[in-house]
């Protein structure tokens, strides 16, 4: 009888770990409540929860004219950027994610991917102030491996 009780416990054991290394999927639209209320954009408790936590995101990476070192930026729908034109005045949606590459990659240019990409990495929210003065309020922070997945699949 105690044997078959520790199997199943070594089982659950392995699911348990397994579950927590799994990423949370994350989308777009579960960044804000909708819709949106007299106090403005709110983050949804989805939101909340998956701060600092390993989540799984799709979408789409801004097309500049000036990619930045380090970083780029991924939307719910295709975007492009026109700094030289527009300066502060972007079209970028409010949902907008901050991609922060590893520290040992934060001098690399990411090329434009066409298309939508799947992202893995840990969630931060809160008001950030990059070097150029851009506040960010959502950031993806890349693992090491990330930039070798694939695009995703419609």
């Amino acid at each position: 009888m105690r044997l078959p009780f520790l199997l199943l416990a070594g089982a659950l054991s392995l699911v348990s770990l397994t579950a927590a290394a799994a990423p949370v999927e994350l989308s777009f639209a579960d960044f804000f409540v909708q819709p949106i209320g007299a106090r403005g954009l709110e983050p949804t408790v989805q939101l909340k929860a998956a701060t600092g936590r390993e989540v799984r995101l799709v979408g789409f990476m801004v097309r500049r004219e000036q990619p930045q070192a380090g970083r780029f930026f991924l939307t719910p729908r295709p975007v492009s950027m026109a700094e030289h034109a527009d300066g502060d005045a972007d079209d970028l949606p409010a949902a907008t994610v901050t991609v922060l590459l590893p520290e040992a990659q934060r001098q690399r240019l990411v090329a434009y991917q066409p298309g939508p990409v799947a992202l893995t990495g840990r969630l931060e929210y809160g008001p950030a102030e990059d070097e150029t003065g851009r506040v960010s309020w959502i950031r993806l922070q890349l693992a090491p491996h990330a930039l070798a997945a694939t695009p995703a699949s419609r």
